[in-house]
């Protein structure tokens, strides 16, 4: 129940500024991939230190969206919000001082945080907004990340080259001042509702498995010694069997697992994971192919600036996507509207294999590949929640964050690992027929995800019933 009306005057700016919240959320997070180069060479640090400095962000993210997801479904929601904006804000205050590297990484840990708020964000709109309004503004939240792609890589790196690393870095602490004052003065309190507990040890064995997975798949430096990659793996895949044993007991699960393991919660999770995979592996196959040089034979030697100019058009169509997902949902079903947007994906992928050398062609295919990450992107609460009770939105879509952020480090280890069998002996630039290749990956990953979607039995509609409370009695902090 909402605990404004849909009319109510504090109602009417929410979806603007919730979708701005998650916007410069999604800048902040976007910081670390255009600067990995100059911390290397400012901070004197090794170019795989530096590269901490965007894993770090999204482990924390990871870990964190949960345990905010659970805090979500209490009485405390704002309060969760700002507090968590606010470390973001630290965070960035951090990155911004001339401090040694370890406060840097610390700083971009904070910075992370805000990856787990944004299933927070999309739960006050579910709550607080008319129906249609609530979708379209979800819809929005979630393409966040595909814009601000396209706007902290070219605006990044431009200020990192005309002002220096802590001024790049500063911005991104400004922008996060500007999120805390947006959500203090829009956030509406929500209804009273029970107290929730926060379940602290499946908390921890969730962050450790995710952590290890994580691990395991978007640093693959733990993989130069075979035995220490396949440990974390191991341990990884133990913490998250002991993580589901665990919520299966205990009576204030972090996640409702009769509800996650819903036919619709399961298949729009598995479509993500699958389709992430696929749609990062073709977007850092992209962004490699631009910049590399021509003594390669091949590529466009695009400098940093030039190369986050070029997603551009990726978020363009992203937004555009975005925009249009409600209306093509009200044409046709979810799931479909879902099919059209992963054929983008398919598009932007073949389109990139056939006609490699050309700059038109890679800019087309990556406008392409936007609109599809972007559909696909906002097309996903809308599968994930068929059926969830409201209480649950922030608990159910950040376990779908974590999910998405999975298939995404997968997607790019994927492309490395492709890439790497690709290289000739002695050389440092792959031949360029094993873009080819990677690319036409792409294919049967998407093809799988619509499977995923659209081969299983559909349930008549109504049929999926929300799983009853676990304890319906209020708990007490």
């Amino acid at each position: 129940m909402s605990a404004v009306a849909p009319d109510a005057p504090a109602a009417r700016g929410l979806g603007p500024a919730v979708i701005t919240v998650a916007f410069l959320g999604a800048v902040i997070g976007g910081v670390g991939a255009p600067l990995i180069t100059s911390v290397a060479l400012d901070l004197d640090v090794p170019l795989a230190a530096a590269q901490w400095t965007l894993t770090v962000t999204l482990f924390a993210g990871a870990i964190a969206a949960p345990v905010l997801g659970r805090l979500g479904t209490g009485p405390h929601r704002r309060a969760t919000i700002l507090v968590t904006l606010s470390l973001v804000a630290l965070g960035g205050l951090l990155t911004a001082i001339p401090a040694p590297f370890g406060v840097l990484l610390v700083g971009r840990a904070f910075q992370g945080l805000g990856l787990g708020a944004v299933a927070l964000l999309m739960s006050v709109a579910r709550d607080h907004l008319p129906a249609e309004r609530a979708h379209a503004t979800i819809a929005t939240v979630s393409v966040a990340s595909t814009v601000g792609i396209g706007v902290a890589y070219p605006l990044m790196g431009l200020i990192d080259q005309l002002a220096g690393l802590r001024t790049a870095y500063g911005v991104g602490f400004l922008l996060s001042l500007a999120a805390v004052l947006i959500a203090w003065r829009t956030i509406p309190q929500d209804a009273p509702r029970p107290a929730v507990r926060v379940d602290i040890p499946g908390a921890a064995l969730l962050g450790l498995g995710t952590l290890g997975v994580l691990l395991a798949v978007a640093q693959p430096s733990v993989w130069s010694t075979p035995s220490v990659g396949a440990t974390i793996l191991v341990l990884a895949v133990v913490a998250l069997g002991a993580w589901v044993l665990l919520e299966r007991r205990t009576a204030t699960p972090l996640v409702d697992l009769g509800l996650f393991v819903q036919r619709g919660v399961v298949r729009a999770n598995a479509a993500m994971l699958t389709s992430g995979i696929g749609m990062y592996l073709l977007f850092a196959l992209l962004t490699r192919y631009v910049q590399t040089p021509t003594d390669a034979g091949y590529g466009f030697g695009l400098s940093g600036v030039l190369a986050g100019a070029a997603l551009i058009p990726f978020s363009v169509l992203g937004f555009v996507a975005g925009r249009l997902t409600p209306w093509l949902t009200s044409r046709m079903s979810p799931r479909w509207t879902f099919v059209t947007c992963a054929a983008a994906v398919v598009l932007a992928a073949v389109l990139f294999a056939v006609t490699l050398g050309s700059l038109v062609s890679a800019l087309a295919a990556m406008a392409v590949l936007g609109f599809g990450v972007g559909g696909v992107s906002a097309i996903m609460p809308r599968l994930v929640l068929d059926g969830v009770p409201q209480q649950e939105t922030a608990s159910v879509l950040s376990i779908n964050q974590i999910v998405r952020s999975v298939g995404f480090s997968i997607g790019s280890a994927v492309a490395g690992l492709l890439l790497a069998t690709a290289t000739p002996a002695a050389t440092l630039f792959p031949d360029e027929h094993g873009y080819t290749i990677a690319a036409l990956w792409v294919l049967p990953l998407v093809v799988l995800s619509v499977g995923v979607l659209l081969v299983a039995r559909k349930p008549g509609r109504g049929s999926r019933r929300p799983s009853p409370p676990r304890n319906p009695t209020p708990h007490p902090e």
